[in-house]
Parts: structure tokens; sequence; C-alpha cells
């Protein structure tokens, strides 16, 4: 009788254990889903301001597109949080992943900050060619050049996670692994984001092919999204609209023979190098803020781990 008593408490105890285990399963398999949902929305919202068959690109919606960087870092965030995984509690593999993956990202935000700086230097000389206008109307014709920016590429390669289990039903055995799943989308989302910018920007497609080349879209909203406007990219390098226009106003002024008609054009020039001056100063300073806060969560990661080792 004592031994059935044992045999029947052994197997409750299993049985609740396999119960226990099945609502843990199925609690994180539920927030990543929100985490993905979350995701989603975000992406629908950028696919939304995307018109089919624009030529280029406006630096709104690089604004809007480099916005997405911050939404996909803080439902990660959250995901974190839901589940109830601080760093603190990470594996090895999770930490090296989720720092490789914000050094690779901290480095693409370097390239966009010298892209955006060269678009600066160009801005400043043809706003120095514009004022030699009344002085010299030879030698400012000569020095109203386009805009043709140097693009900048991250010097450490991108790679994307490798799923190494590979098998769904695992995908939710435990909160590491949704860390994992979760880290494949936002640097998939991620890279990509930063593809588009720095082709916008510079008007150079090998940003945009390179980063789609090298990451795979788990996330379906990503990949439509991708479809909209990857022939945009490869057909015109996604040249901003701003850029275009401030080349098109400097052609215009350097064709103009009629002194009272140039006038005309200047001004407009003139205004449009002060409208693109304060774009590039608001985009700088978004990117400027986002690498101190991801510095930050690196810096604190790895005190962190140094703390832990003592």
């Amino acid at each position: 009788m004592v031994l059935l008593v044992e045999r029947v408490s052994k197997l409750y105890c299993k049985l609740e254990g396999h119960l226990h285990h099945s609502h843990e399963s199925e609690a994180l398999q539920a927030s990543f889903q929100a985490f993905q949902s979350n995701l989603s929305v975000c992406l629908n919202q950028l696919s939304f301001n995307t018109k089919p068959g624009s030529e280029f690109f406006s630096f709104l919606w690089i604004q809007q597109c480099f916005e997405l960087l911050s939404s996909i870092n803080t439902a990660f965030a959250k995901l974190v949080v839901d589940i109830d995984y601080p760093m603190s509690k990470w594996e090895a593999d999770s930490v090296e992943e989720y720092l490789n993956y914000s050094l690779c990202l901290l480095e693409l935000l370097n390239s966009i900050t010298s892209t955006i700086s060269h678009l600066g230097q160009a801005r400043l000389a043809l706003s120095h060619a514009l004022g030699l206008v009344e002085k010299s109307r030879a030698l400012a014709i000569k020095r109203l050049s386009a805009i043709q920016v140097k693009s900048s590429s991250p010097r450490k390669e991108l790679k994307e996670p490798e799923d190494k289990e590979g098998d769904e039903t695992k995908a939710f055995a435990n909160k590491e692994r949704v860390i994992h799943q979760a880290l494949i989308e936002i640097k998939s989302i991620g890279f990509w984001v930063c593809g588009v910018i720095l082709a916008g920007l510079s008007g150079d497609a090998e940003h945009f092919l390179k980063m789609r080349k090298s990451q795979g879209f788990s996330n379906s909203a990503l990949s439509k999204l991708d479809s909209s406007i990857c022939e945009v990219i490869k057909g015109k390098g996604g040249v901003l609209k701003e850029v275009k226009e401030l080349n098109d106003s400097a052609a215009c002024l350097a064709a103009a023979a009629d002194t009272s008609k140039s006038r005309g054009v200047a001004e407009e020039l003139q205004r449009r190098l002060d409208v693109f001056e304060k774009l590039l100063d608001s985009l700088g300073k978004e990117v400027d803020h986002l690498f101190s806060k991801l510095l930050a969560g690196r810096n604190e990661l790895l005190d962190g781990i140094r703390h832990h080792n003592m």
C-alpha cells in the first residue's frame, strides 16, 4: 500500500511538472506573438506611408524609417520584461548574440552619421556657390555642381543569427529560446532599415542590396515592405527627393541667362538649402540619440558581466 502511494505521488509530481512546463511554454509563445504583432504594426505603418511607384524617397520617409529602429528596440525591451528574463539572467550565447547585434548596429549608425556629414558638406558648398552669384556669376555657375554623396560602409561583416535548433516546436521551450528568436527578428529588421536609410541618403543602392543579401525575412510584413521598394532602389538608387530638387534648382540657376529670372531661381534654391539644413540637423540628432542609448545599454550589460565574474 505504501509503495502504491509512493508511485501515485511520483506520477502526480511528473504530471504537475509537465503541466507547469506546458503552461509556461504557452505563456512564452503568447508573449512572443505579441512582440511580433508590435513589429508588424510598425512595419505596416511604414508600408502605408510608402507610395507605390514613387521614384524618389523623401527625407520625411527616411526619418520614419529611422524611427522604426527605436520602435523595434523598444518592442524587444518590452518582451524581455513581459517574460521576466532580464539580461543579467541570460546565458552566454544570448549575451554574445546581443552584443554582436548592437555592435553591428552602432557601426551602421556611424555610417549613417558619416553620410549625413557628407550631405552637410555638399550643402555648404552649394550654399557658398549661391553666395557668389551677386559677385561673380561666372564663378558661381562654375561651382554650382550637383550634390554627390560619398557613402560609408560598416567595417563589421553583417551576419544573421543562426537558428541552431531549427525546430519550431522548441522555439518556446524556454525563455532563452524566445530571446534567440526575438534577436533574429530585430536584427533582420534593423539591418534592413539601415540599408534603406544608407541607400536613400547616399543614392547608392549597394548598401541596401548588401543588407538584403545578408538577411533573411522571417517577418511577412517586412517581406511585403521590401518588395514594394526594392525595384525603386534598384532602378534609381533611392535618391532623396530633396537632393534631386536641390540639384534641379542648381541646374536651373546655372542655365538661367536672364539676371532677373536667375534672382527668383536663386531665392528658391536658398529656401531649399535652408530646409535641407534643418532636415539634416534633425536626423543627425536622432541618430546621435539612438547611438548613445544603444551604447549605454551595451555598457550596462558588459558591466553586469564583469561584476558577475568578479
